[in-house]
């Protein structure tokens, strides 16, 4: 039975009364709570903790589909590159093992380490982690892919939870766990946003008010591309981008049409997403939609060129991280 099928069937858990979740800090602990009898199916939700609404669904969808959830907290070193944040990342530990107490955990894994030293050999993403985020962030999509199959390994889950939000992120785990037959399925949860509509996010904590304003143009340029799907990719990135560019807050590193299977360019109708990366003072925010482009006109060279404009970068951003 698929986790669709099961999450169709089940009713959602309570919100309250469960009790404190086991906590293994090392990989022993882990693996001795991890031994103990069970039974049934296991889910994993991987965070880095600040946990918020959108891990908050994340976990109630693991619970709703597994007899055991996991939750791992984990600010992952490998991910983050030069002049990132790793430092100043939110570390609310006691927070999360709340959050993860009312939403019924069963084990929280929340090492100091995952590697008792810096891993030799890692997972290398290829060319889906060069592109995009990957292309303003180099290296990060194989340090995220080495920790995420490490946790597989640790935790050896049926299910693994993982929010759309991040979107590459996630293209990239799904291809990962595909080519090195890893025995786990990857659900897809659809992003969660704040009334206003803006992508939860532990990283919205460094906004200040006017920059939280300004960083709703992401959501709105997006709603904006939706709004003229119908008419095609040009007009798609043309309204999306007028709504970027009437901010004068906002600091856009990219805005681009992409397959949702392997993040190539679209060069015609059927599913898209359409992704956006910008700055915002120094925190830099991601965020995504998916779409339906009608089928493709034949071609003249305007559409060529808006085609070939969808990967187009309007800037250079080595800063803030997802």
């Amino acid at each position: 039975m698929t986790t669709a099928s099961r999450l169709a069937g089940s009713p959602p858990a309570s919100a309250g009364g469960f009790g404190r979740p086991a906590i293994a800090r090392t990989r022993a602990q882990l693996a001795d709570l991890l031994a103990r009898p069970k039974g049934g199916t296991r889910a994993v939700v991987m965070t880095m903790g600040a946990l918020h609404e959108g891990h908050a669904t994340l976990i109630r969808e693991a619970r709703r589909a597994a007899d055991q959830v996991v939750v791992t907290i984990f600010v992952n070193p490998l991910q983050f590159g030069p002049n990132e944040d790793l430092d100043r990342y939110p570390r609310t530990l006691e927070a999360d093992l709340a959050v993860c107490a009312r939403e019924g955990v069963d084990i929280v894994f929340a090492p100091k380490a995952v590697h008792e030293t810096p891993p030799l050999v890692r997972v290398s993403a290829g060319p889906l982690g060069e592109v995009l985020e990957g292309a303003s962030r180099p290296g990060h999509f194989d340090g995220v892919l080495t920790i995420v199959a490490t946790l597989l390994h640790l935790v050896r889950p049926d299910i693994a939870f993982f929010g759309r939000k991040d979107a590459q992120q996630l293209v990239c785990i799904r291809r990962m766990v595909a080519d090195l037959a890893f025995p786990v399925e990857i659900v897809g949860v659809p992003t969660v946003r704040e009334p206003d509509g803006l992508a939860r996010s532990s990283r919205n904590v460094y906004l200040t008010p006017p920059q939280r304003a300004s960083a709703l143009a992401l959501s709105r340029s997006l709603a904006a591309g939706v709004a003229v799907s119908d008419q095609g990719a040009g007009a798609v990135l043309a309204a999306a981008r007028a709504v970027l560019a009437a901010e004068p807050g906002i600091d856009l590193d990219y805005l681009a049409l992409a397959r949702p299977d392997d993040l190539g360019p679209v060069t015609g109708g059927g599913p898209a997403l359409l992704l956006v990366a910008a700055r915002v003072g120094t925190t830099r925010l991601i965020d995504n939609i998916e779409l339906t482009l009608p089928a493709a006109p034949a071609a003249t060279p305007a559409t060529v060129a808006a085609v070939a404009a969808t990967t187009d970068r309007t800037a250079t951003d080595t800063g803030k991280g997802l």
